[in-house]
Order: structure tokens, then C-alpha cells, then sequence
């Protein structure tokens, strides 16, 4: 990896690799002057770093704009499929919480209707004992 001269011992890129160049260390150079020109050593033996040091600087903002793009539409894609999952789920439980609800329902009418069956029964049962007592009944 090549850094300017400038930022090449710097404590904050102490994770990148040292670079072996025979490259003129004077910091004089701004980075707009290492951008816009090619080091003549640097990377002359790494054929990837030897290519990515002959591009200009427009080819390297439209490639860092095309990976840029590429993260974006990653993202988005998984972003688009989480939400597509996240309203498959949403639907589910909607269709399971309606037929608990039509469950509910159903179990309340009939718990209703049980109520009502039991107050007849208890009219009908005291009707039955009213009547074995006019007749002579005892407990």
C-alpha cells in the first residue's frame, strides 16, 4: 500500500503494511501533488500495486463510485428482502390472530349460550321442586 510521505510513519496507520519504495520522502509534496503524479519506483515490482499507480485520479473516483454503488445496492437488496420477510411475518400472524379472534367468538357464544341454558335449567329445577313440595315432598 502506498500512503504520501507525510502520513507514511504516522501512529494512526500503524496497521499498514511499511512500504519499500525508493520513493523521495520530502514533505513538500501535498497529497493533490502525490495524486495527480506517479511515483516512478513505487510499486514497480507488485504488478496490481504497478497498475493501480498509472491510473489517474478520475479512474479512481469512478471505480470508488462503482464500489460505492455496488455496497449501496447490496444493501438495499438485503434491506428489501428483510422487509419483504419482516411483512411475510406481519401477514401470518395477522391471519393467526384473526382466527383466535373468530375463536374467541365462537367460545363466547357458547359460553352464552351455556349461561342461558343453566338459568332455564335452575328455573325449571325450582319449578320441579315447588311442585314435589305442594305435594307432600320432604328433604
Amino acid at each position: 500500500m502506498v500512503t504520501p510521505p507525510t502520513l507514511r510513519h504516522s501512529k494512526a496507520l500503524s496497521s499498514c503494511p511499511p512500504c519499500f519504495c525508493d520513493c523521495e520522502e520530502d514533505p513538500m509534496f501535498s497529497p493533490i501533488d502525490i495524486l495527480n503524479s506517479s511515483l516512478a519506483d513505487c510499486g514497480k515490482n507488485d504488478p496490481q500495486l504497478n497498475e493501480e499507480m498509472k491510473k489517474d485520479i478520475a479512474t479512481l473516483l469512478a471505480e470508488e463510485i462503482n464500489l460505492q454503488k455496488n455496497v449501496t445496492d447490496d444493501v438495499l437488496n438485503r434491506t428489501k428482502a428483510l422487509i419483504m420477510s419482516a411483512k411475510r411475518a406481519s401477514s401470518h400472524y395477522q391471519k393467526e390472530s384473526e382466527k383466535c379472534n373468530i375463536g374467541i367468538d365462537t367460545c363466547e357464544g357458547g359460553r352464552e349460550k351455556a349461561e342461558a341454558a343453566l338459568i332455564e335449567e335452575r328455573k325449571l329445577s325450582a319449578l320441579w321442586e315447588t311442585r314435589a313440595i305442594e305435594f307432600g315432598w320432604k328433604d
